[in-house]
């Protein structure tokens, strides 16, 4: 049996579902996605903690003299999910500021992007020394009012600004952890020196020291507080 062609109204509303908002919106959203997964690598280390975090992991494993252990794997690992306790705090203020507006439609993608942008902003100024963000100011031949707020400031001045300075905080705790291994370092050379042992690496003597010294102060407890409470969040 034969029908007829659909009803006008049909017809509207199929268009409608096709080339719609809806439909438009769940585009830019993929877009969006790819574009951040695409981006995620240099994202995690410009605009979060991870970079000072693996660093400072790195170091304790060179100050123990255990080069290979932990391996690469485990510290890259933990840095991620200490990466991820850190900036929760803020990853909830953007998704309550910026995506649950626009996907309630108070926002457009681009204010939702704007609002994104305060919210890290505000993280990266306040984990960045005065002195970085002057540095690149300068160079970038921006002003920095003595009243300026962190989203006012220019990106090309605040991320490299804040990696400059996650690397010299880096550097200082890495120093400070080096100390109590170089003293044990010095005081087992010392004894065999004075016990005429010149043959016998130190390493081998100071490395079961350094060891037990770090597990008996509960090390990695120690370094994992120091660094989530090295930064400021709020």
């Amino acid at each position: 049996m034969l029908q007829g062609p659909p009803p006008p109204d049909m017809l509207q509303q199929g268009v409608q579902s096709l080339t719609g908002e809806g439909r438009t919106s769940t585009a830019i959203e993929i877009a969006v996605l790819i574009t951040l997964l695409s981006l995620l690598p240099a994202i995690l280390v410009t605009i979060t903690s991870f970079t000072r975090i693996v660093i400072v992991l790195s170091f304790v494993r060179r100050a123990l003299s255990v080069n290979e252990l932990p391996p690469n794997p485990v510290i890259i690992g933990l840095s991620l999910f200490l990466t991820t306790f850190v900036m929760g705090p803020v990853a909830g203020r953007i998704y309550d500021n910026a995506y649950k507006p626009y996907k309630t439609g108070e926002l457009s993608i681009e204010g939702a992007g704007e609002k994104a942008w305060t919210e890290m902003s505000g993280f990266l100024v306040a984990n960045t020394r005065t002195n970085e963000l002057h540095l690149f100011a300068d160079m970038a031949h921006v002003q920095i009012a003595s009243d300026a707020k962190a989203e006012d400031l220019p990106m090309r001045v605040v991320v490299p600004a804040f990696v400059l300075s996650e690397l010299k905080t880096a550097f200082q705790m890495g120093f400070l952890l080096f100390l109590p291994f170089l003293v044990i370092d010095l005081v087992v050379s010392s004894v065999l020196l004075s016990m005429g042992m010149f043959m016998l690496p130190p390493v081998m003597i100071s490395t079961p020291f350094k060891l037990l010294v770090f597990v008996l102060v509960d090390g990695w407890g120690l370094v994992c507080q120091s660094l989530v409470s090295s930064f400021v969040t709020t």
